[in-house]
């Protein structure tokens, strides 16, 4: 196959979901429905947080992290998805398709790192309650939060300048529904074994290390509240922590799915299923996890609602 270098690539093809062309359409609806409701569910939750004193917490100010994370997700991937879908406009610039790819791993990145910040939280709160405010205060909450970004946008540099540079065939057709980096490296005609390596080493370092951090904590977390005596205790003990760990197990379990699976059972399309869960779902489910499962975020909520409401009606007087 013919060769072509890298720096004559102006632009790729998306391919997006061309296997299913009856139902652009439909899938366009369902695209532009859930971006809204990402963005509807993870700003509502920013503003609520922000604008309540009585959730000025640790778990908040990480939780507010989290939804603006959720929001760079969806916002860097959908919009261009949704291009593809409705006005077949299906060509991304070399450019933009390295910079889209570059922040969609360090937005994996960060939620790794976020999520096992909030453990630590949660373990410090559940295990040493009595410390808590002097252990998790703002300064610590702070620097855990720009050490996660941070580190998470240095990540990707090397897979992104060593792909950036690499030369690709005569296909520029990306089998994917944005640029996604196993996507780009099957285009690749230049040896990938440098590219491996550093996924092999730095894969568990990024994925498994905060993974094994965070199983650690709940495991001490499940102790703790084991020891609890009565029942009523534990269900509230454990009420405090139940958002956290089912956004972890969701997290988690998608992410290895699209990117920890063995070589002899991936599969293109299999991939697409689990990334648009990955993508999608997942910035629209937190929302309703936390906004559901949490007492106090709840009754914010609920009073920010009824506070819009009345706005509304003697606005309309």
């Amino acid at each position: 196959m013919e060769k072509t270098n890298h720096s004559e690539v102006t632009e790729f093809i998306i391919l997006g979901f061309f296997e299913l062309p009856e139902m652009q359409l439909l899938l366009f609806l369902v695209f532009l429905i859930i971006y809204l409701m990402s963005l509807t569910g993870n700003l509502l939750i920013i503003l609520t947080v922000c604008s309540d004193s009585h959730l000025h917490s640790p778990m908040f100010f990480f939780l507010i992290n989290l939804s603006f994370l959720e929001i760079c997700y969806v916002t860097v991937t959908v919009p261009k998805l949704l291009a593809v879908l409705i006005a077949q406009n299906k060509t991304i610039s070399f450019l933009h398709c390295m910079i889209q790819m570059y922040v969609f791993l360090a937005c994996i990145d960060v939620e790794f790192y976020l999520l096992t910040a909030m453990a630590y939280d949660r373990y410090v709160a559940i295990c040493n309650p009595l410390r808590y405010t002097t252990i998790m205060n703002r300064k610590v909450c702070i620097i855990l939060a720009i050490v996660s970004w941070t580190i998470a946008f240095l990540n990707p540099v090397p897979h992104v300048t060593l792909i950036s540079q690499s030369s690709f065939c005569s296909s520029v057709e990306i089998n994917h529904f944005f640029c996604d980096m196993t996507a780009l490296i099957s285009l690749s005609c230049s040896e990938i074994y440098v590219i491996e390596t550093i996924n092999y080493i730095e894969g568990p370092l990024v994925g498994f290390t905060p993974f094994i951090l965070t199983i650690l904590s709940y495991v001490y977390i499940i102790s703790a509240i084991l020891k609890i005596h009565s029942a009523k205790g534990r269900q509230k003990t454990f009420s405090t922590c139940s958002s956290h760990l089912t956004v972890v197990l969701l997290f988690y379990g998608t992410s290895f799915g699209v990117y920890f699976r063995p070589k002899p059972v991936y599969s293109r399309d299999l991939n697409k299923v689990f990334t648009v869960v990955y993508i999608t779902a997942i910035p629209v489910l937190n929302p309703l996890i936390y906004s559901l499962r949490n007492k106090e975020l709840k009754e914010s909520l609920w009073k920010a609602t009824r506070k819009a409401q009345s706005w509304v009606f003697f606005q309309d007087q």
